[in-house]
């Protein structure tokens, strides 16, 4: 079976590879906090089906426990070390829901699907993961490499760092963020530049841009609204210069995406 990717908005994108379903940092919401799903319908209860869930970190963008609430019963959610013990609502849900869930750090690895399914490492990342404000509790902020007929790299949120392509090893399909959700990005995030430097470094066949493009500050539309809107089309222009030899696809939302047409 082909491997496919499909981008949901921001960091959600499910990967399926080796007949295993990979979900990432679901986010479900119309709105979250201060936030407004500006672009893209909100995702209908295929997005929520999944054999395996990953959670980057612990901001509520990418842990966010209603959309979590979505998933069956017996999916296994694997999670940055201590997210738990961080996060005393990720464990109430996790028991009311039937959730299995592994905390990991960076090197680990899990096998999903038998010897003909996926393994999973995880990998570092350069980001301040911490829940705020529920305390000075640390878990590491990770990336993921999902290794199955493809090796697929999803960042999570990170920042470019000197190690980075030695970290995650050599990679079919990256998975980039290249904006936020607001007019400034600070340290540990990649913007559509940084992105494409990233891209350069690891060098994959192909390259989807994420986490950008959907939330927005309410009420900040007239706020440098080029941040939301042009992140995607200024990472491929800028990966068609850095990294020429890579198939990059800016995928609308809910559009998938097939790695062997990069081919």
């Amino acid at each position: 079976m082909p491997v496919e990717v499909t981008w949901w908005g921001h960091a959600t994108c499910t990967i399926e590879d080796s007949g295993v379903r990979v979900l990432t940092d679901p986010l479900f919401a119309r709105r979250l906090a201060h936030l407004r799903r500006r672009r893209g319908e909100l995702p209908g209860p295929e997005a929520a089906v999944a054999d395996v869930v990953l959670v980057s970190h612990l901001h509520s963008d990418h842990l966010h426990l209603p959309s979590l609430a979505r998933l069956a019963a017996g999916t296994r959610l694997v999670a940055p070390a201590g997210a738990a013990r961080a996060v005393p609502g990720l464990r109430r849900l996790c028991a009311a829901r039937g959730l299995l869930i592994s905390e990991v750090v960076p090197g680990d690895e899990l096998r999903f699907g038998g010897t003909d399914g996926v393994r999973i490492r995880a990998v570092p990342s350069l980001h301040d993961g911490r829940r705020l404000p529920m305390g000075p509790r640390r878990s590491p902020a990770l990336g993921y490499v999902v290794e199955g007929e493809e090796r697929t790299y999803f960042a999570g949120d990170t920042g470019l760092f000197d190690d980075m392509a030695r970290v995650v090893g050599p990679v079919d399909v990256a998975l980039l963020p290249v904006g936020g959700w607001g007019p400034y990005l600070g340290r540990g995030h990649l913007d559509a530049g940084r992105a494409a430097q990233a891209l350069a470094r690891l060098a994959p066949r192909a390259a989807v841009p994420v986490h950008y493009g959907t939330y927005w500050p309410i009420g900040m539309d007239g706020v440098r609204p080029h941040e939301f809107h042009s992140p995607g089309d200024e990472f491929v222009r800028k990966a068609a210069l850095l990294a020429p030899d890579v198939a990059t696809h800016r995928l609308g939302h809910g559009e998938r995406m097939r790695p062997e047409a990069a081919r």
